[in-house]
């Protein structure tokens, strides 16, 4: 019976980790080669594409001009699609409010369903007027897109695409 718990408990991960490394892998601050700010306004990006090449480390410096809560996602376009029924339960739960993310009831959620945290490398989530970083490492050639999936902003056109 343990071995069937941990196995229950690793899979998840093993398959996170294993879609994670197809995108890259989070950088590390001593190996980041450029800064990139990224603006984020309600349902779109400034820039709408963003150019970096293989191998790069970057570190994005993020910020919600928006009067929003946006999402800096980077990902395939087919995780985008797979993380925005995360980004609903959020909502559902009033964790992701339009203007605000209760954090503490995210944390409380967290220890129940995993995904509910919203702690994701790739990933950062904002409130209007907040800031914050990503530093990504690039080490693959995956079409990847950086994207806001809280619900109707993806539809809505908030994407930018990476190129190399």
């Amino acid at each position: 019976m343990k071995k069937f718990i941990l196995l229950f408990i690793l899979i998840p991960n093993i398959s996170l980790a294993a879609s994670m490394s197809m995108i890259g892998e989070k950088g590390k601050l001593s190996e980041v080669d450029r800064v990139i700010e990224v603006k984020m306004y309600d349902n779109f990006y400034e820039s709408n594409e963003i150019k970096i090449k293989k191998g790069e480390t970057i570190k994005f410096k993020v910020y919600n001009f928006g009067e929003f809560v946006h999402e800096f996602n980077i990902a395939t376009k087919e995780m985008h699609l797979k993380h925005q029924t995360e980004m609903v339960k959020l909502v559902e739960n009033e964790i992701l409010l339009a203007d605000k993310i209760d954090k503490k009831k995210m944390k409380e959620m967290a220890k129940k369903d995993q995904s509910m945290s919203h702690s994701h490398a790739n990933s950062i989530l904002l409130e209007p007027n907040e800031d914050g970083e990503i530093i990504w490492k690039f080490n693959t050639e995956a079409k990847l897109e950086t994207a806001c999936n809280v619900p109707g902003h993806y539809e809505t056109g908030m994407i930018a695409k990476i190129k190399y």
